[in-house]
């Protein structure tokens, strides 16, 4: 398996990024997404299920990301909306076969990360 990140970049307080994730290879039960601040442990952000596209998120995040698969395109999209700085991080993908999503441990494969940088 292999997960490619893509779509990071500069953007304003309140602004929008849109970050993909294209897989190749086999799939796996689930697809999330991490990030990673300067000095802080990788945190979970969001994931969703390959076949029924269920969806689980981050507290932080709940009402301004959204993750969301294209399977036809094997590409998961993270949309982040009202950007805030504290969003500032490298975000990775990962794939794995746990139900416990929110644990990076449940992911065995995982993208180069995608660095998104909020300014205030």
């Amino acid at each position: 398996v292999q997960l490619q990140a893509s779509g990071g970049g500069l953007v304003q307080a309140g602004g929008s990024l849109s970050l993909s994730c294209a897989k190749s290879g086999r799939t796996n039960y689930v697809i999330g997404w991490f990030r990673q601040a300067p000095g802080k442990e990788r945190e979970f952000v969001a994931a969703i299920t390959w076949n029924l596209g269920t969806t689980s998120y981050a507290d932080s995040v709940k009402g301004r990301f959204t993750i969301a698969r294209d399977r036809a395109k094997n590409t998961v999209y993270l949309q982040m909306n009202s950007l805030k700085p504290e969003d500032t991080a490298v975000y990775y993908c990962a794939t794995g076969t746990s139900s416990n999503w929110s644990n990076e441990k449940s992911y065995g494969y995982w993208g180069q990360g995608t660095q998104v940088t909020v300014s205030s």
